[in-house]
């Protein structure tokens, strides 16, 4: 490692798309946030998705992590509309068909109460007398729009989405729109990583 490299963790807001460039004026981009030059983010989060982003100048890690080969972990928070039941939170874990591809198995799990998470700007559009419940899902693939896709195909919509882990890498504290650099333990960490087979799902 060099020190001309550098790594970044960003706590991307809504609204943001996970890009330098503005392609419209609707949404904001990382350019609104992040002064940094030549640095670049490791995957995406949708626009309206929040929660950690990586970024660095380094293209060999850069390219390694998003070899799905690899297959490291992320962790999101989820919450859906209606309670899922056994059943939904099943099909999660062992995998769903979404379009023609079939997820692999992942840990999800019914959270007993609402994470404490900065509020949503704009907030979500809740339902009169529909109630929401809140998962927390481990992946280790990233397909475009995969986690809403899961949930919607076992019949729980996505309200909220928050990625809060990556690997061994939190969002511990940022607040929305706030980044830092990682410290050189988490470096080490993000370039010792192994490659990850099948996870164990884990059962409520």
């Amino acid at each position: 490692m060099t020190n001309d490299f550098r790594y970044i963790i960003f706590h991307k807001p809504y609204g943001v798309l996970s890009q330098f460039t503005q392609e419209t004026e609707k949404h904001r981009t990382l350019k609104d946030y992040i002064q940094v030059s030549n640095v670049y983010p490791v995957g995406r989060l949708d626009w309206d998705s929040e929660g950690l982003l990586l970024l660095t100048n380094n293209g060999q890690l850069q390219h390694r992590l998003s070899d799905p080969r690899f297959g490291h972990q992320r962790t999101y928070w989820v919450q859906v509309e209606r309670i899922p039941d056994e059943d939904a939170i099943a099909q999660l874990q062992t995998g769903v068909e979404i379009q023609d591809y079939r997820t692999r198995p992942a840990q999800v799990r019914l959270l007993s109460t609402e994470p404490t998470l900065p509020e949503r700007d704009p907030p979500i559009r809740f339902r009169k007398n529909v109630p929401t419940a809140w998962l927390e899902m481990t992946l280790t693939e990233g397909k475009n729009r995969q986690v809403r896709r899961m949930t919607a195909a076992v019949g729980f919509p996505t309200l909220r989405l928050v990625r809060v882990s990556i690997a061994h890498i939190q969002l511990d504290g940022l607040q929305p729109g706030e980044w830092r650099d990682l410290t050189p333990i988490e470096i080490q960490f993000l370039h010792n990583m192994p490659k990850v087979g099948r996870i164990v799902t884990r059962k409520k």
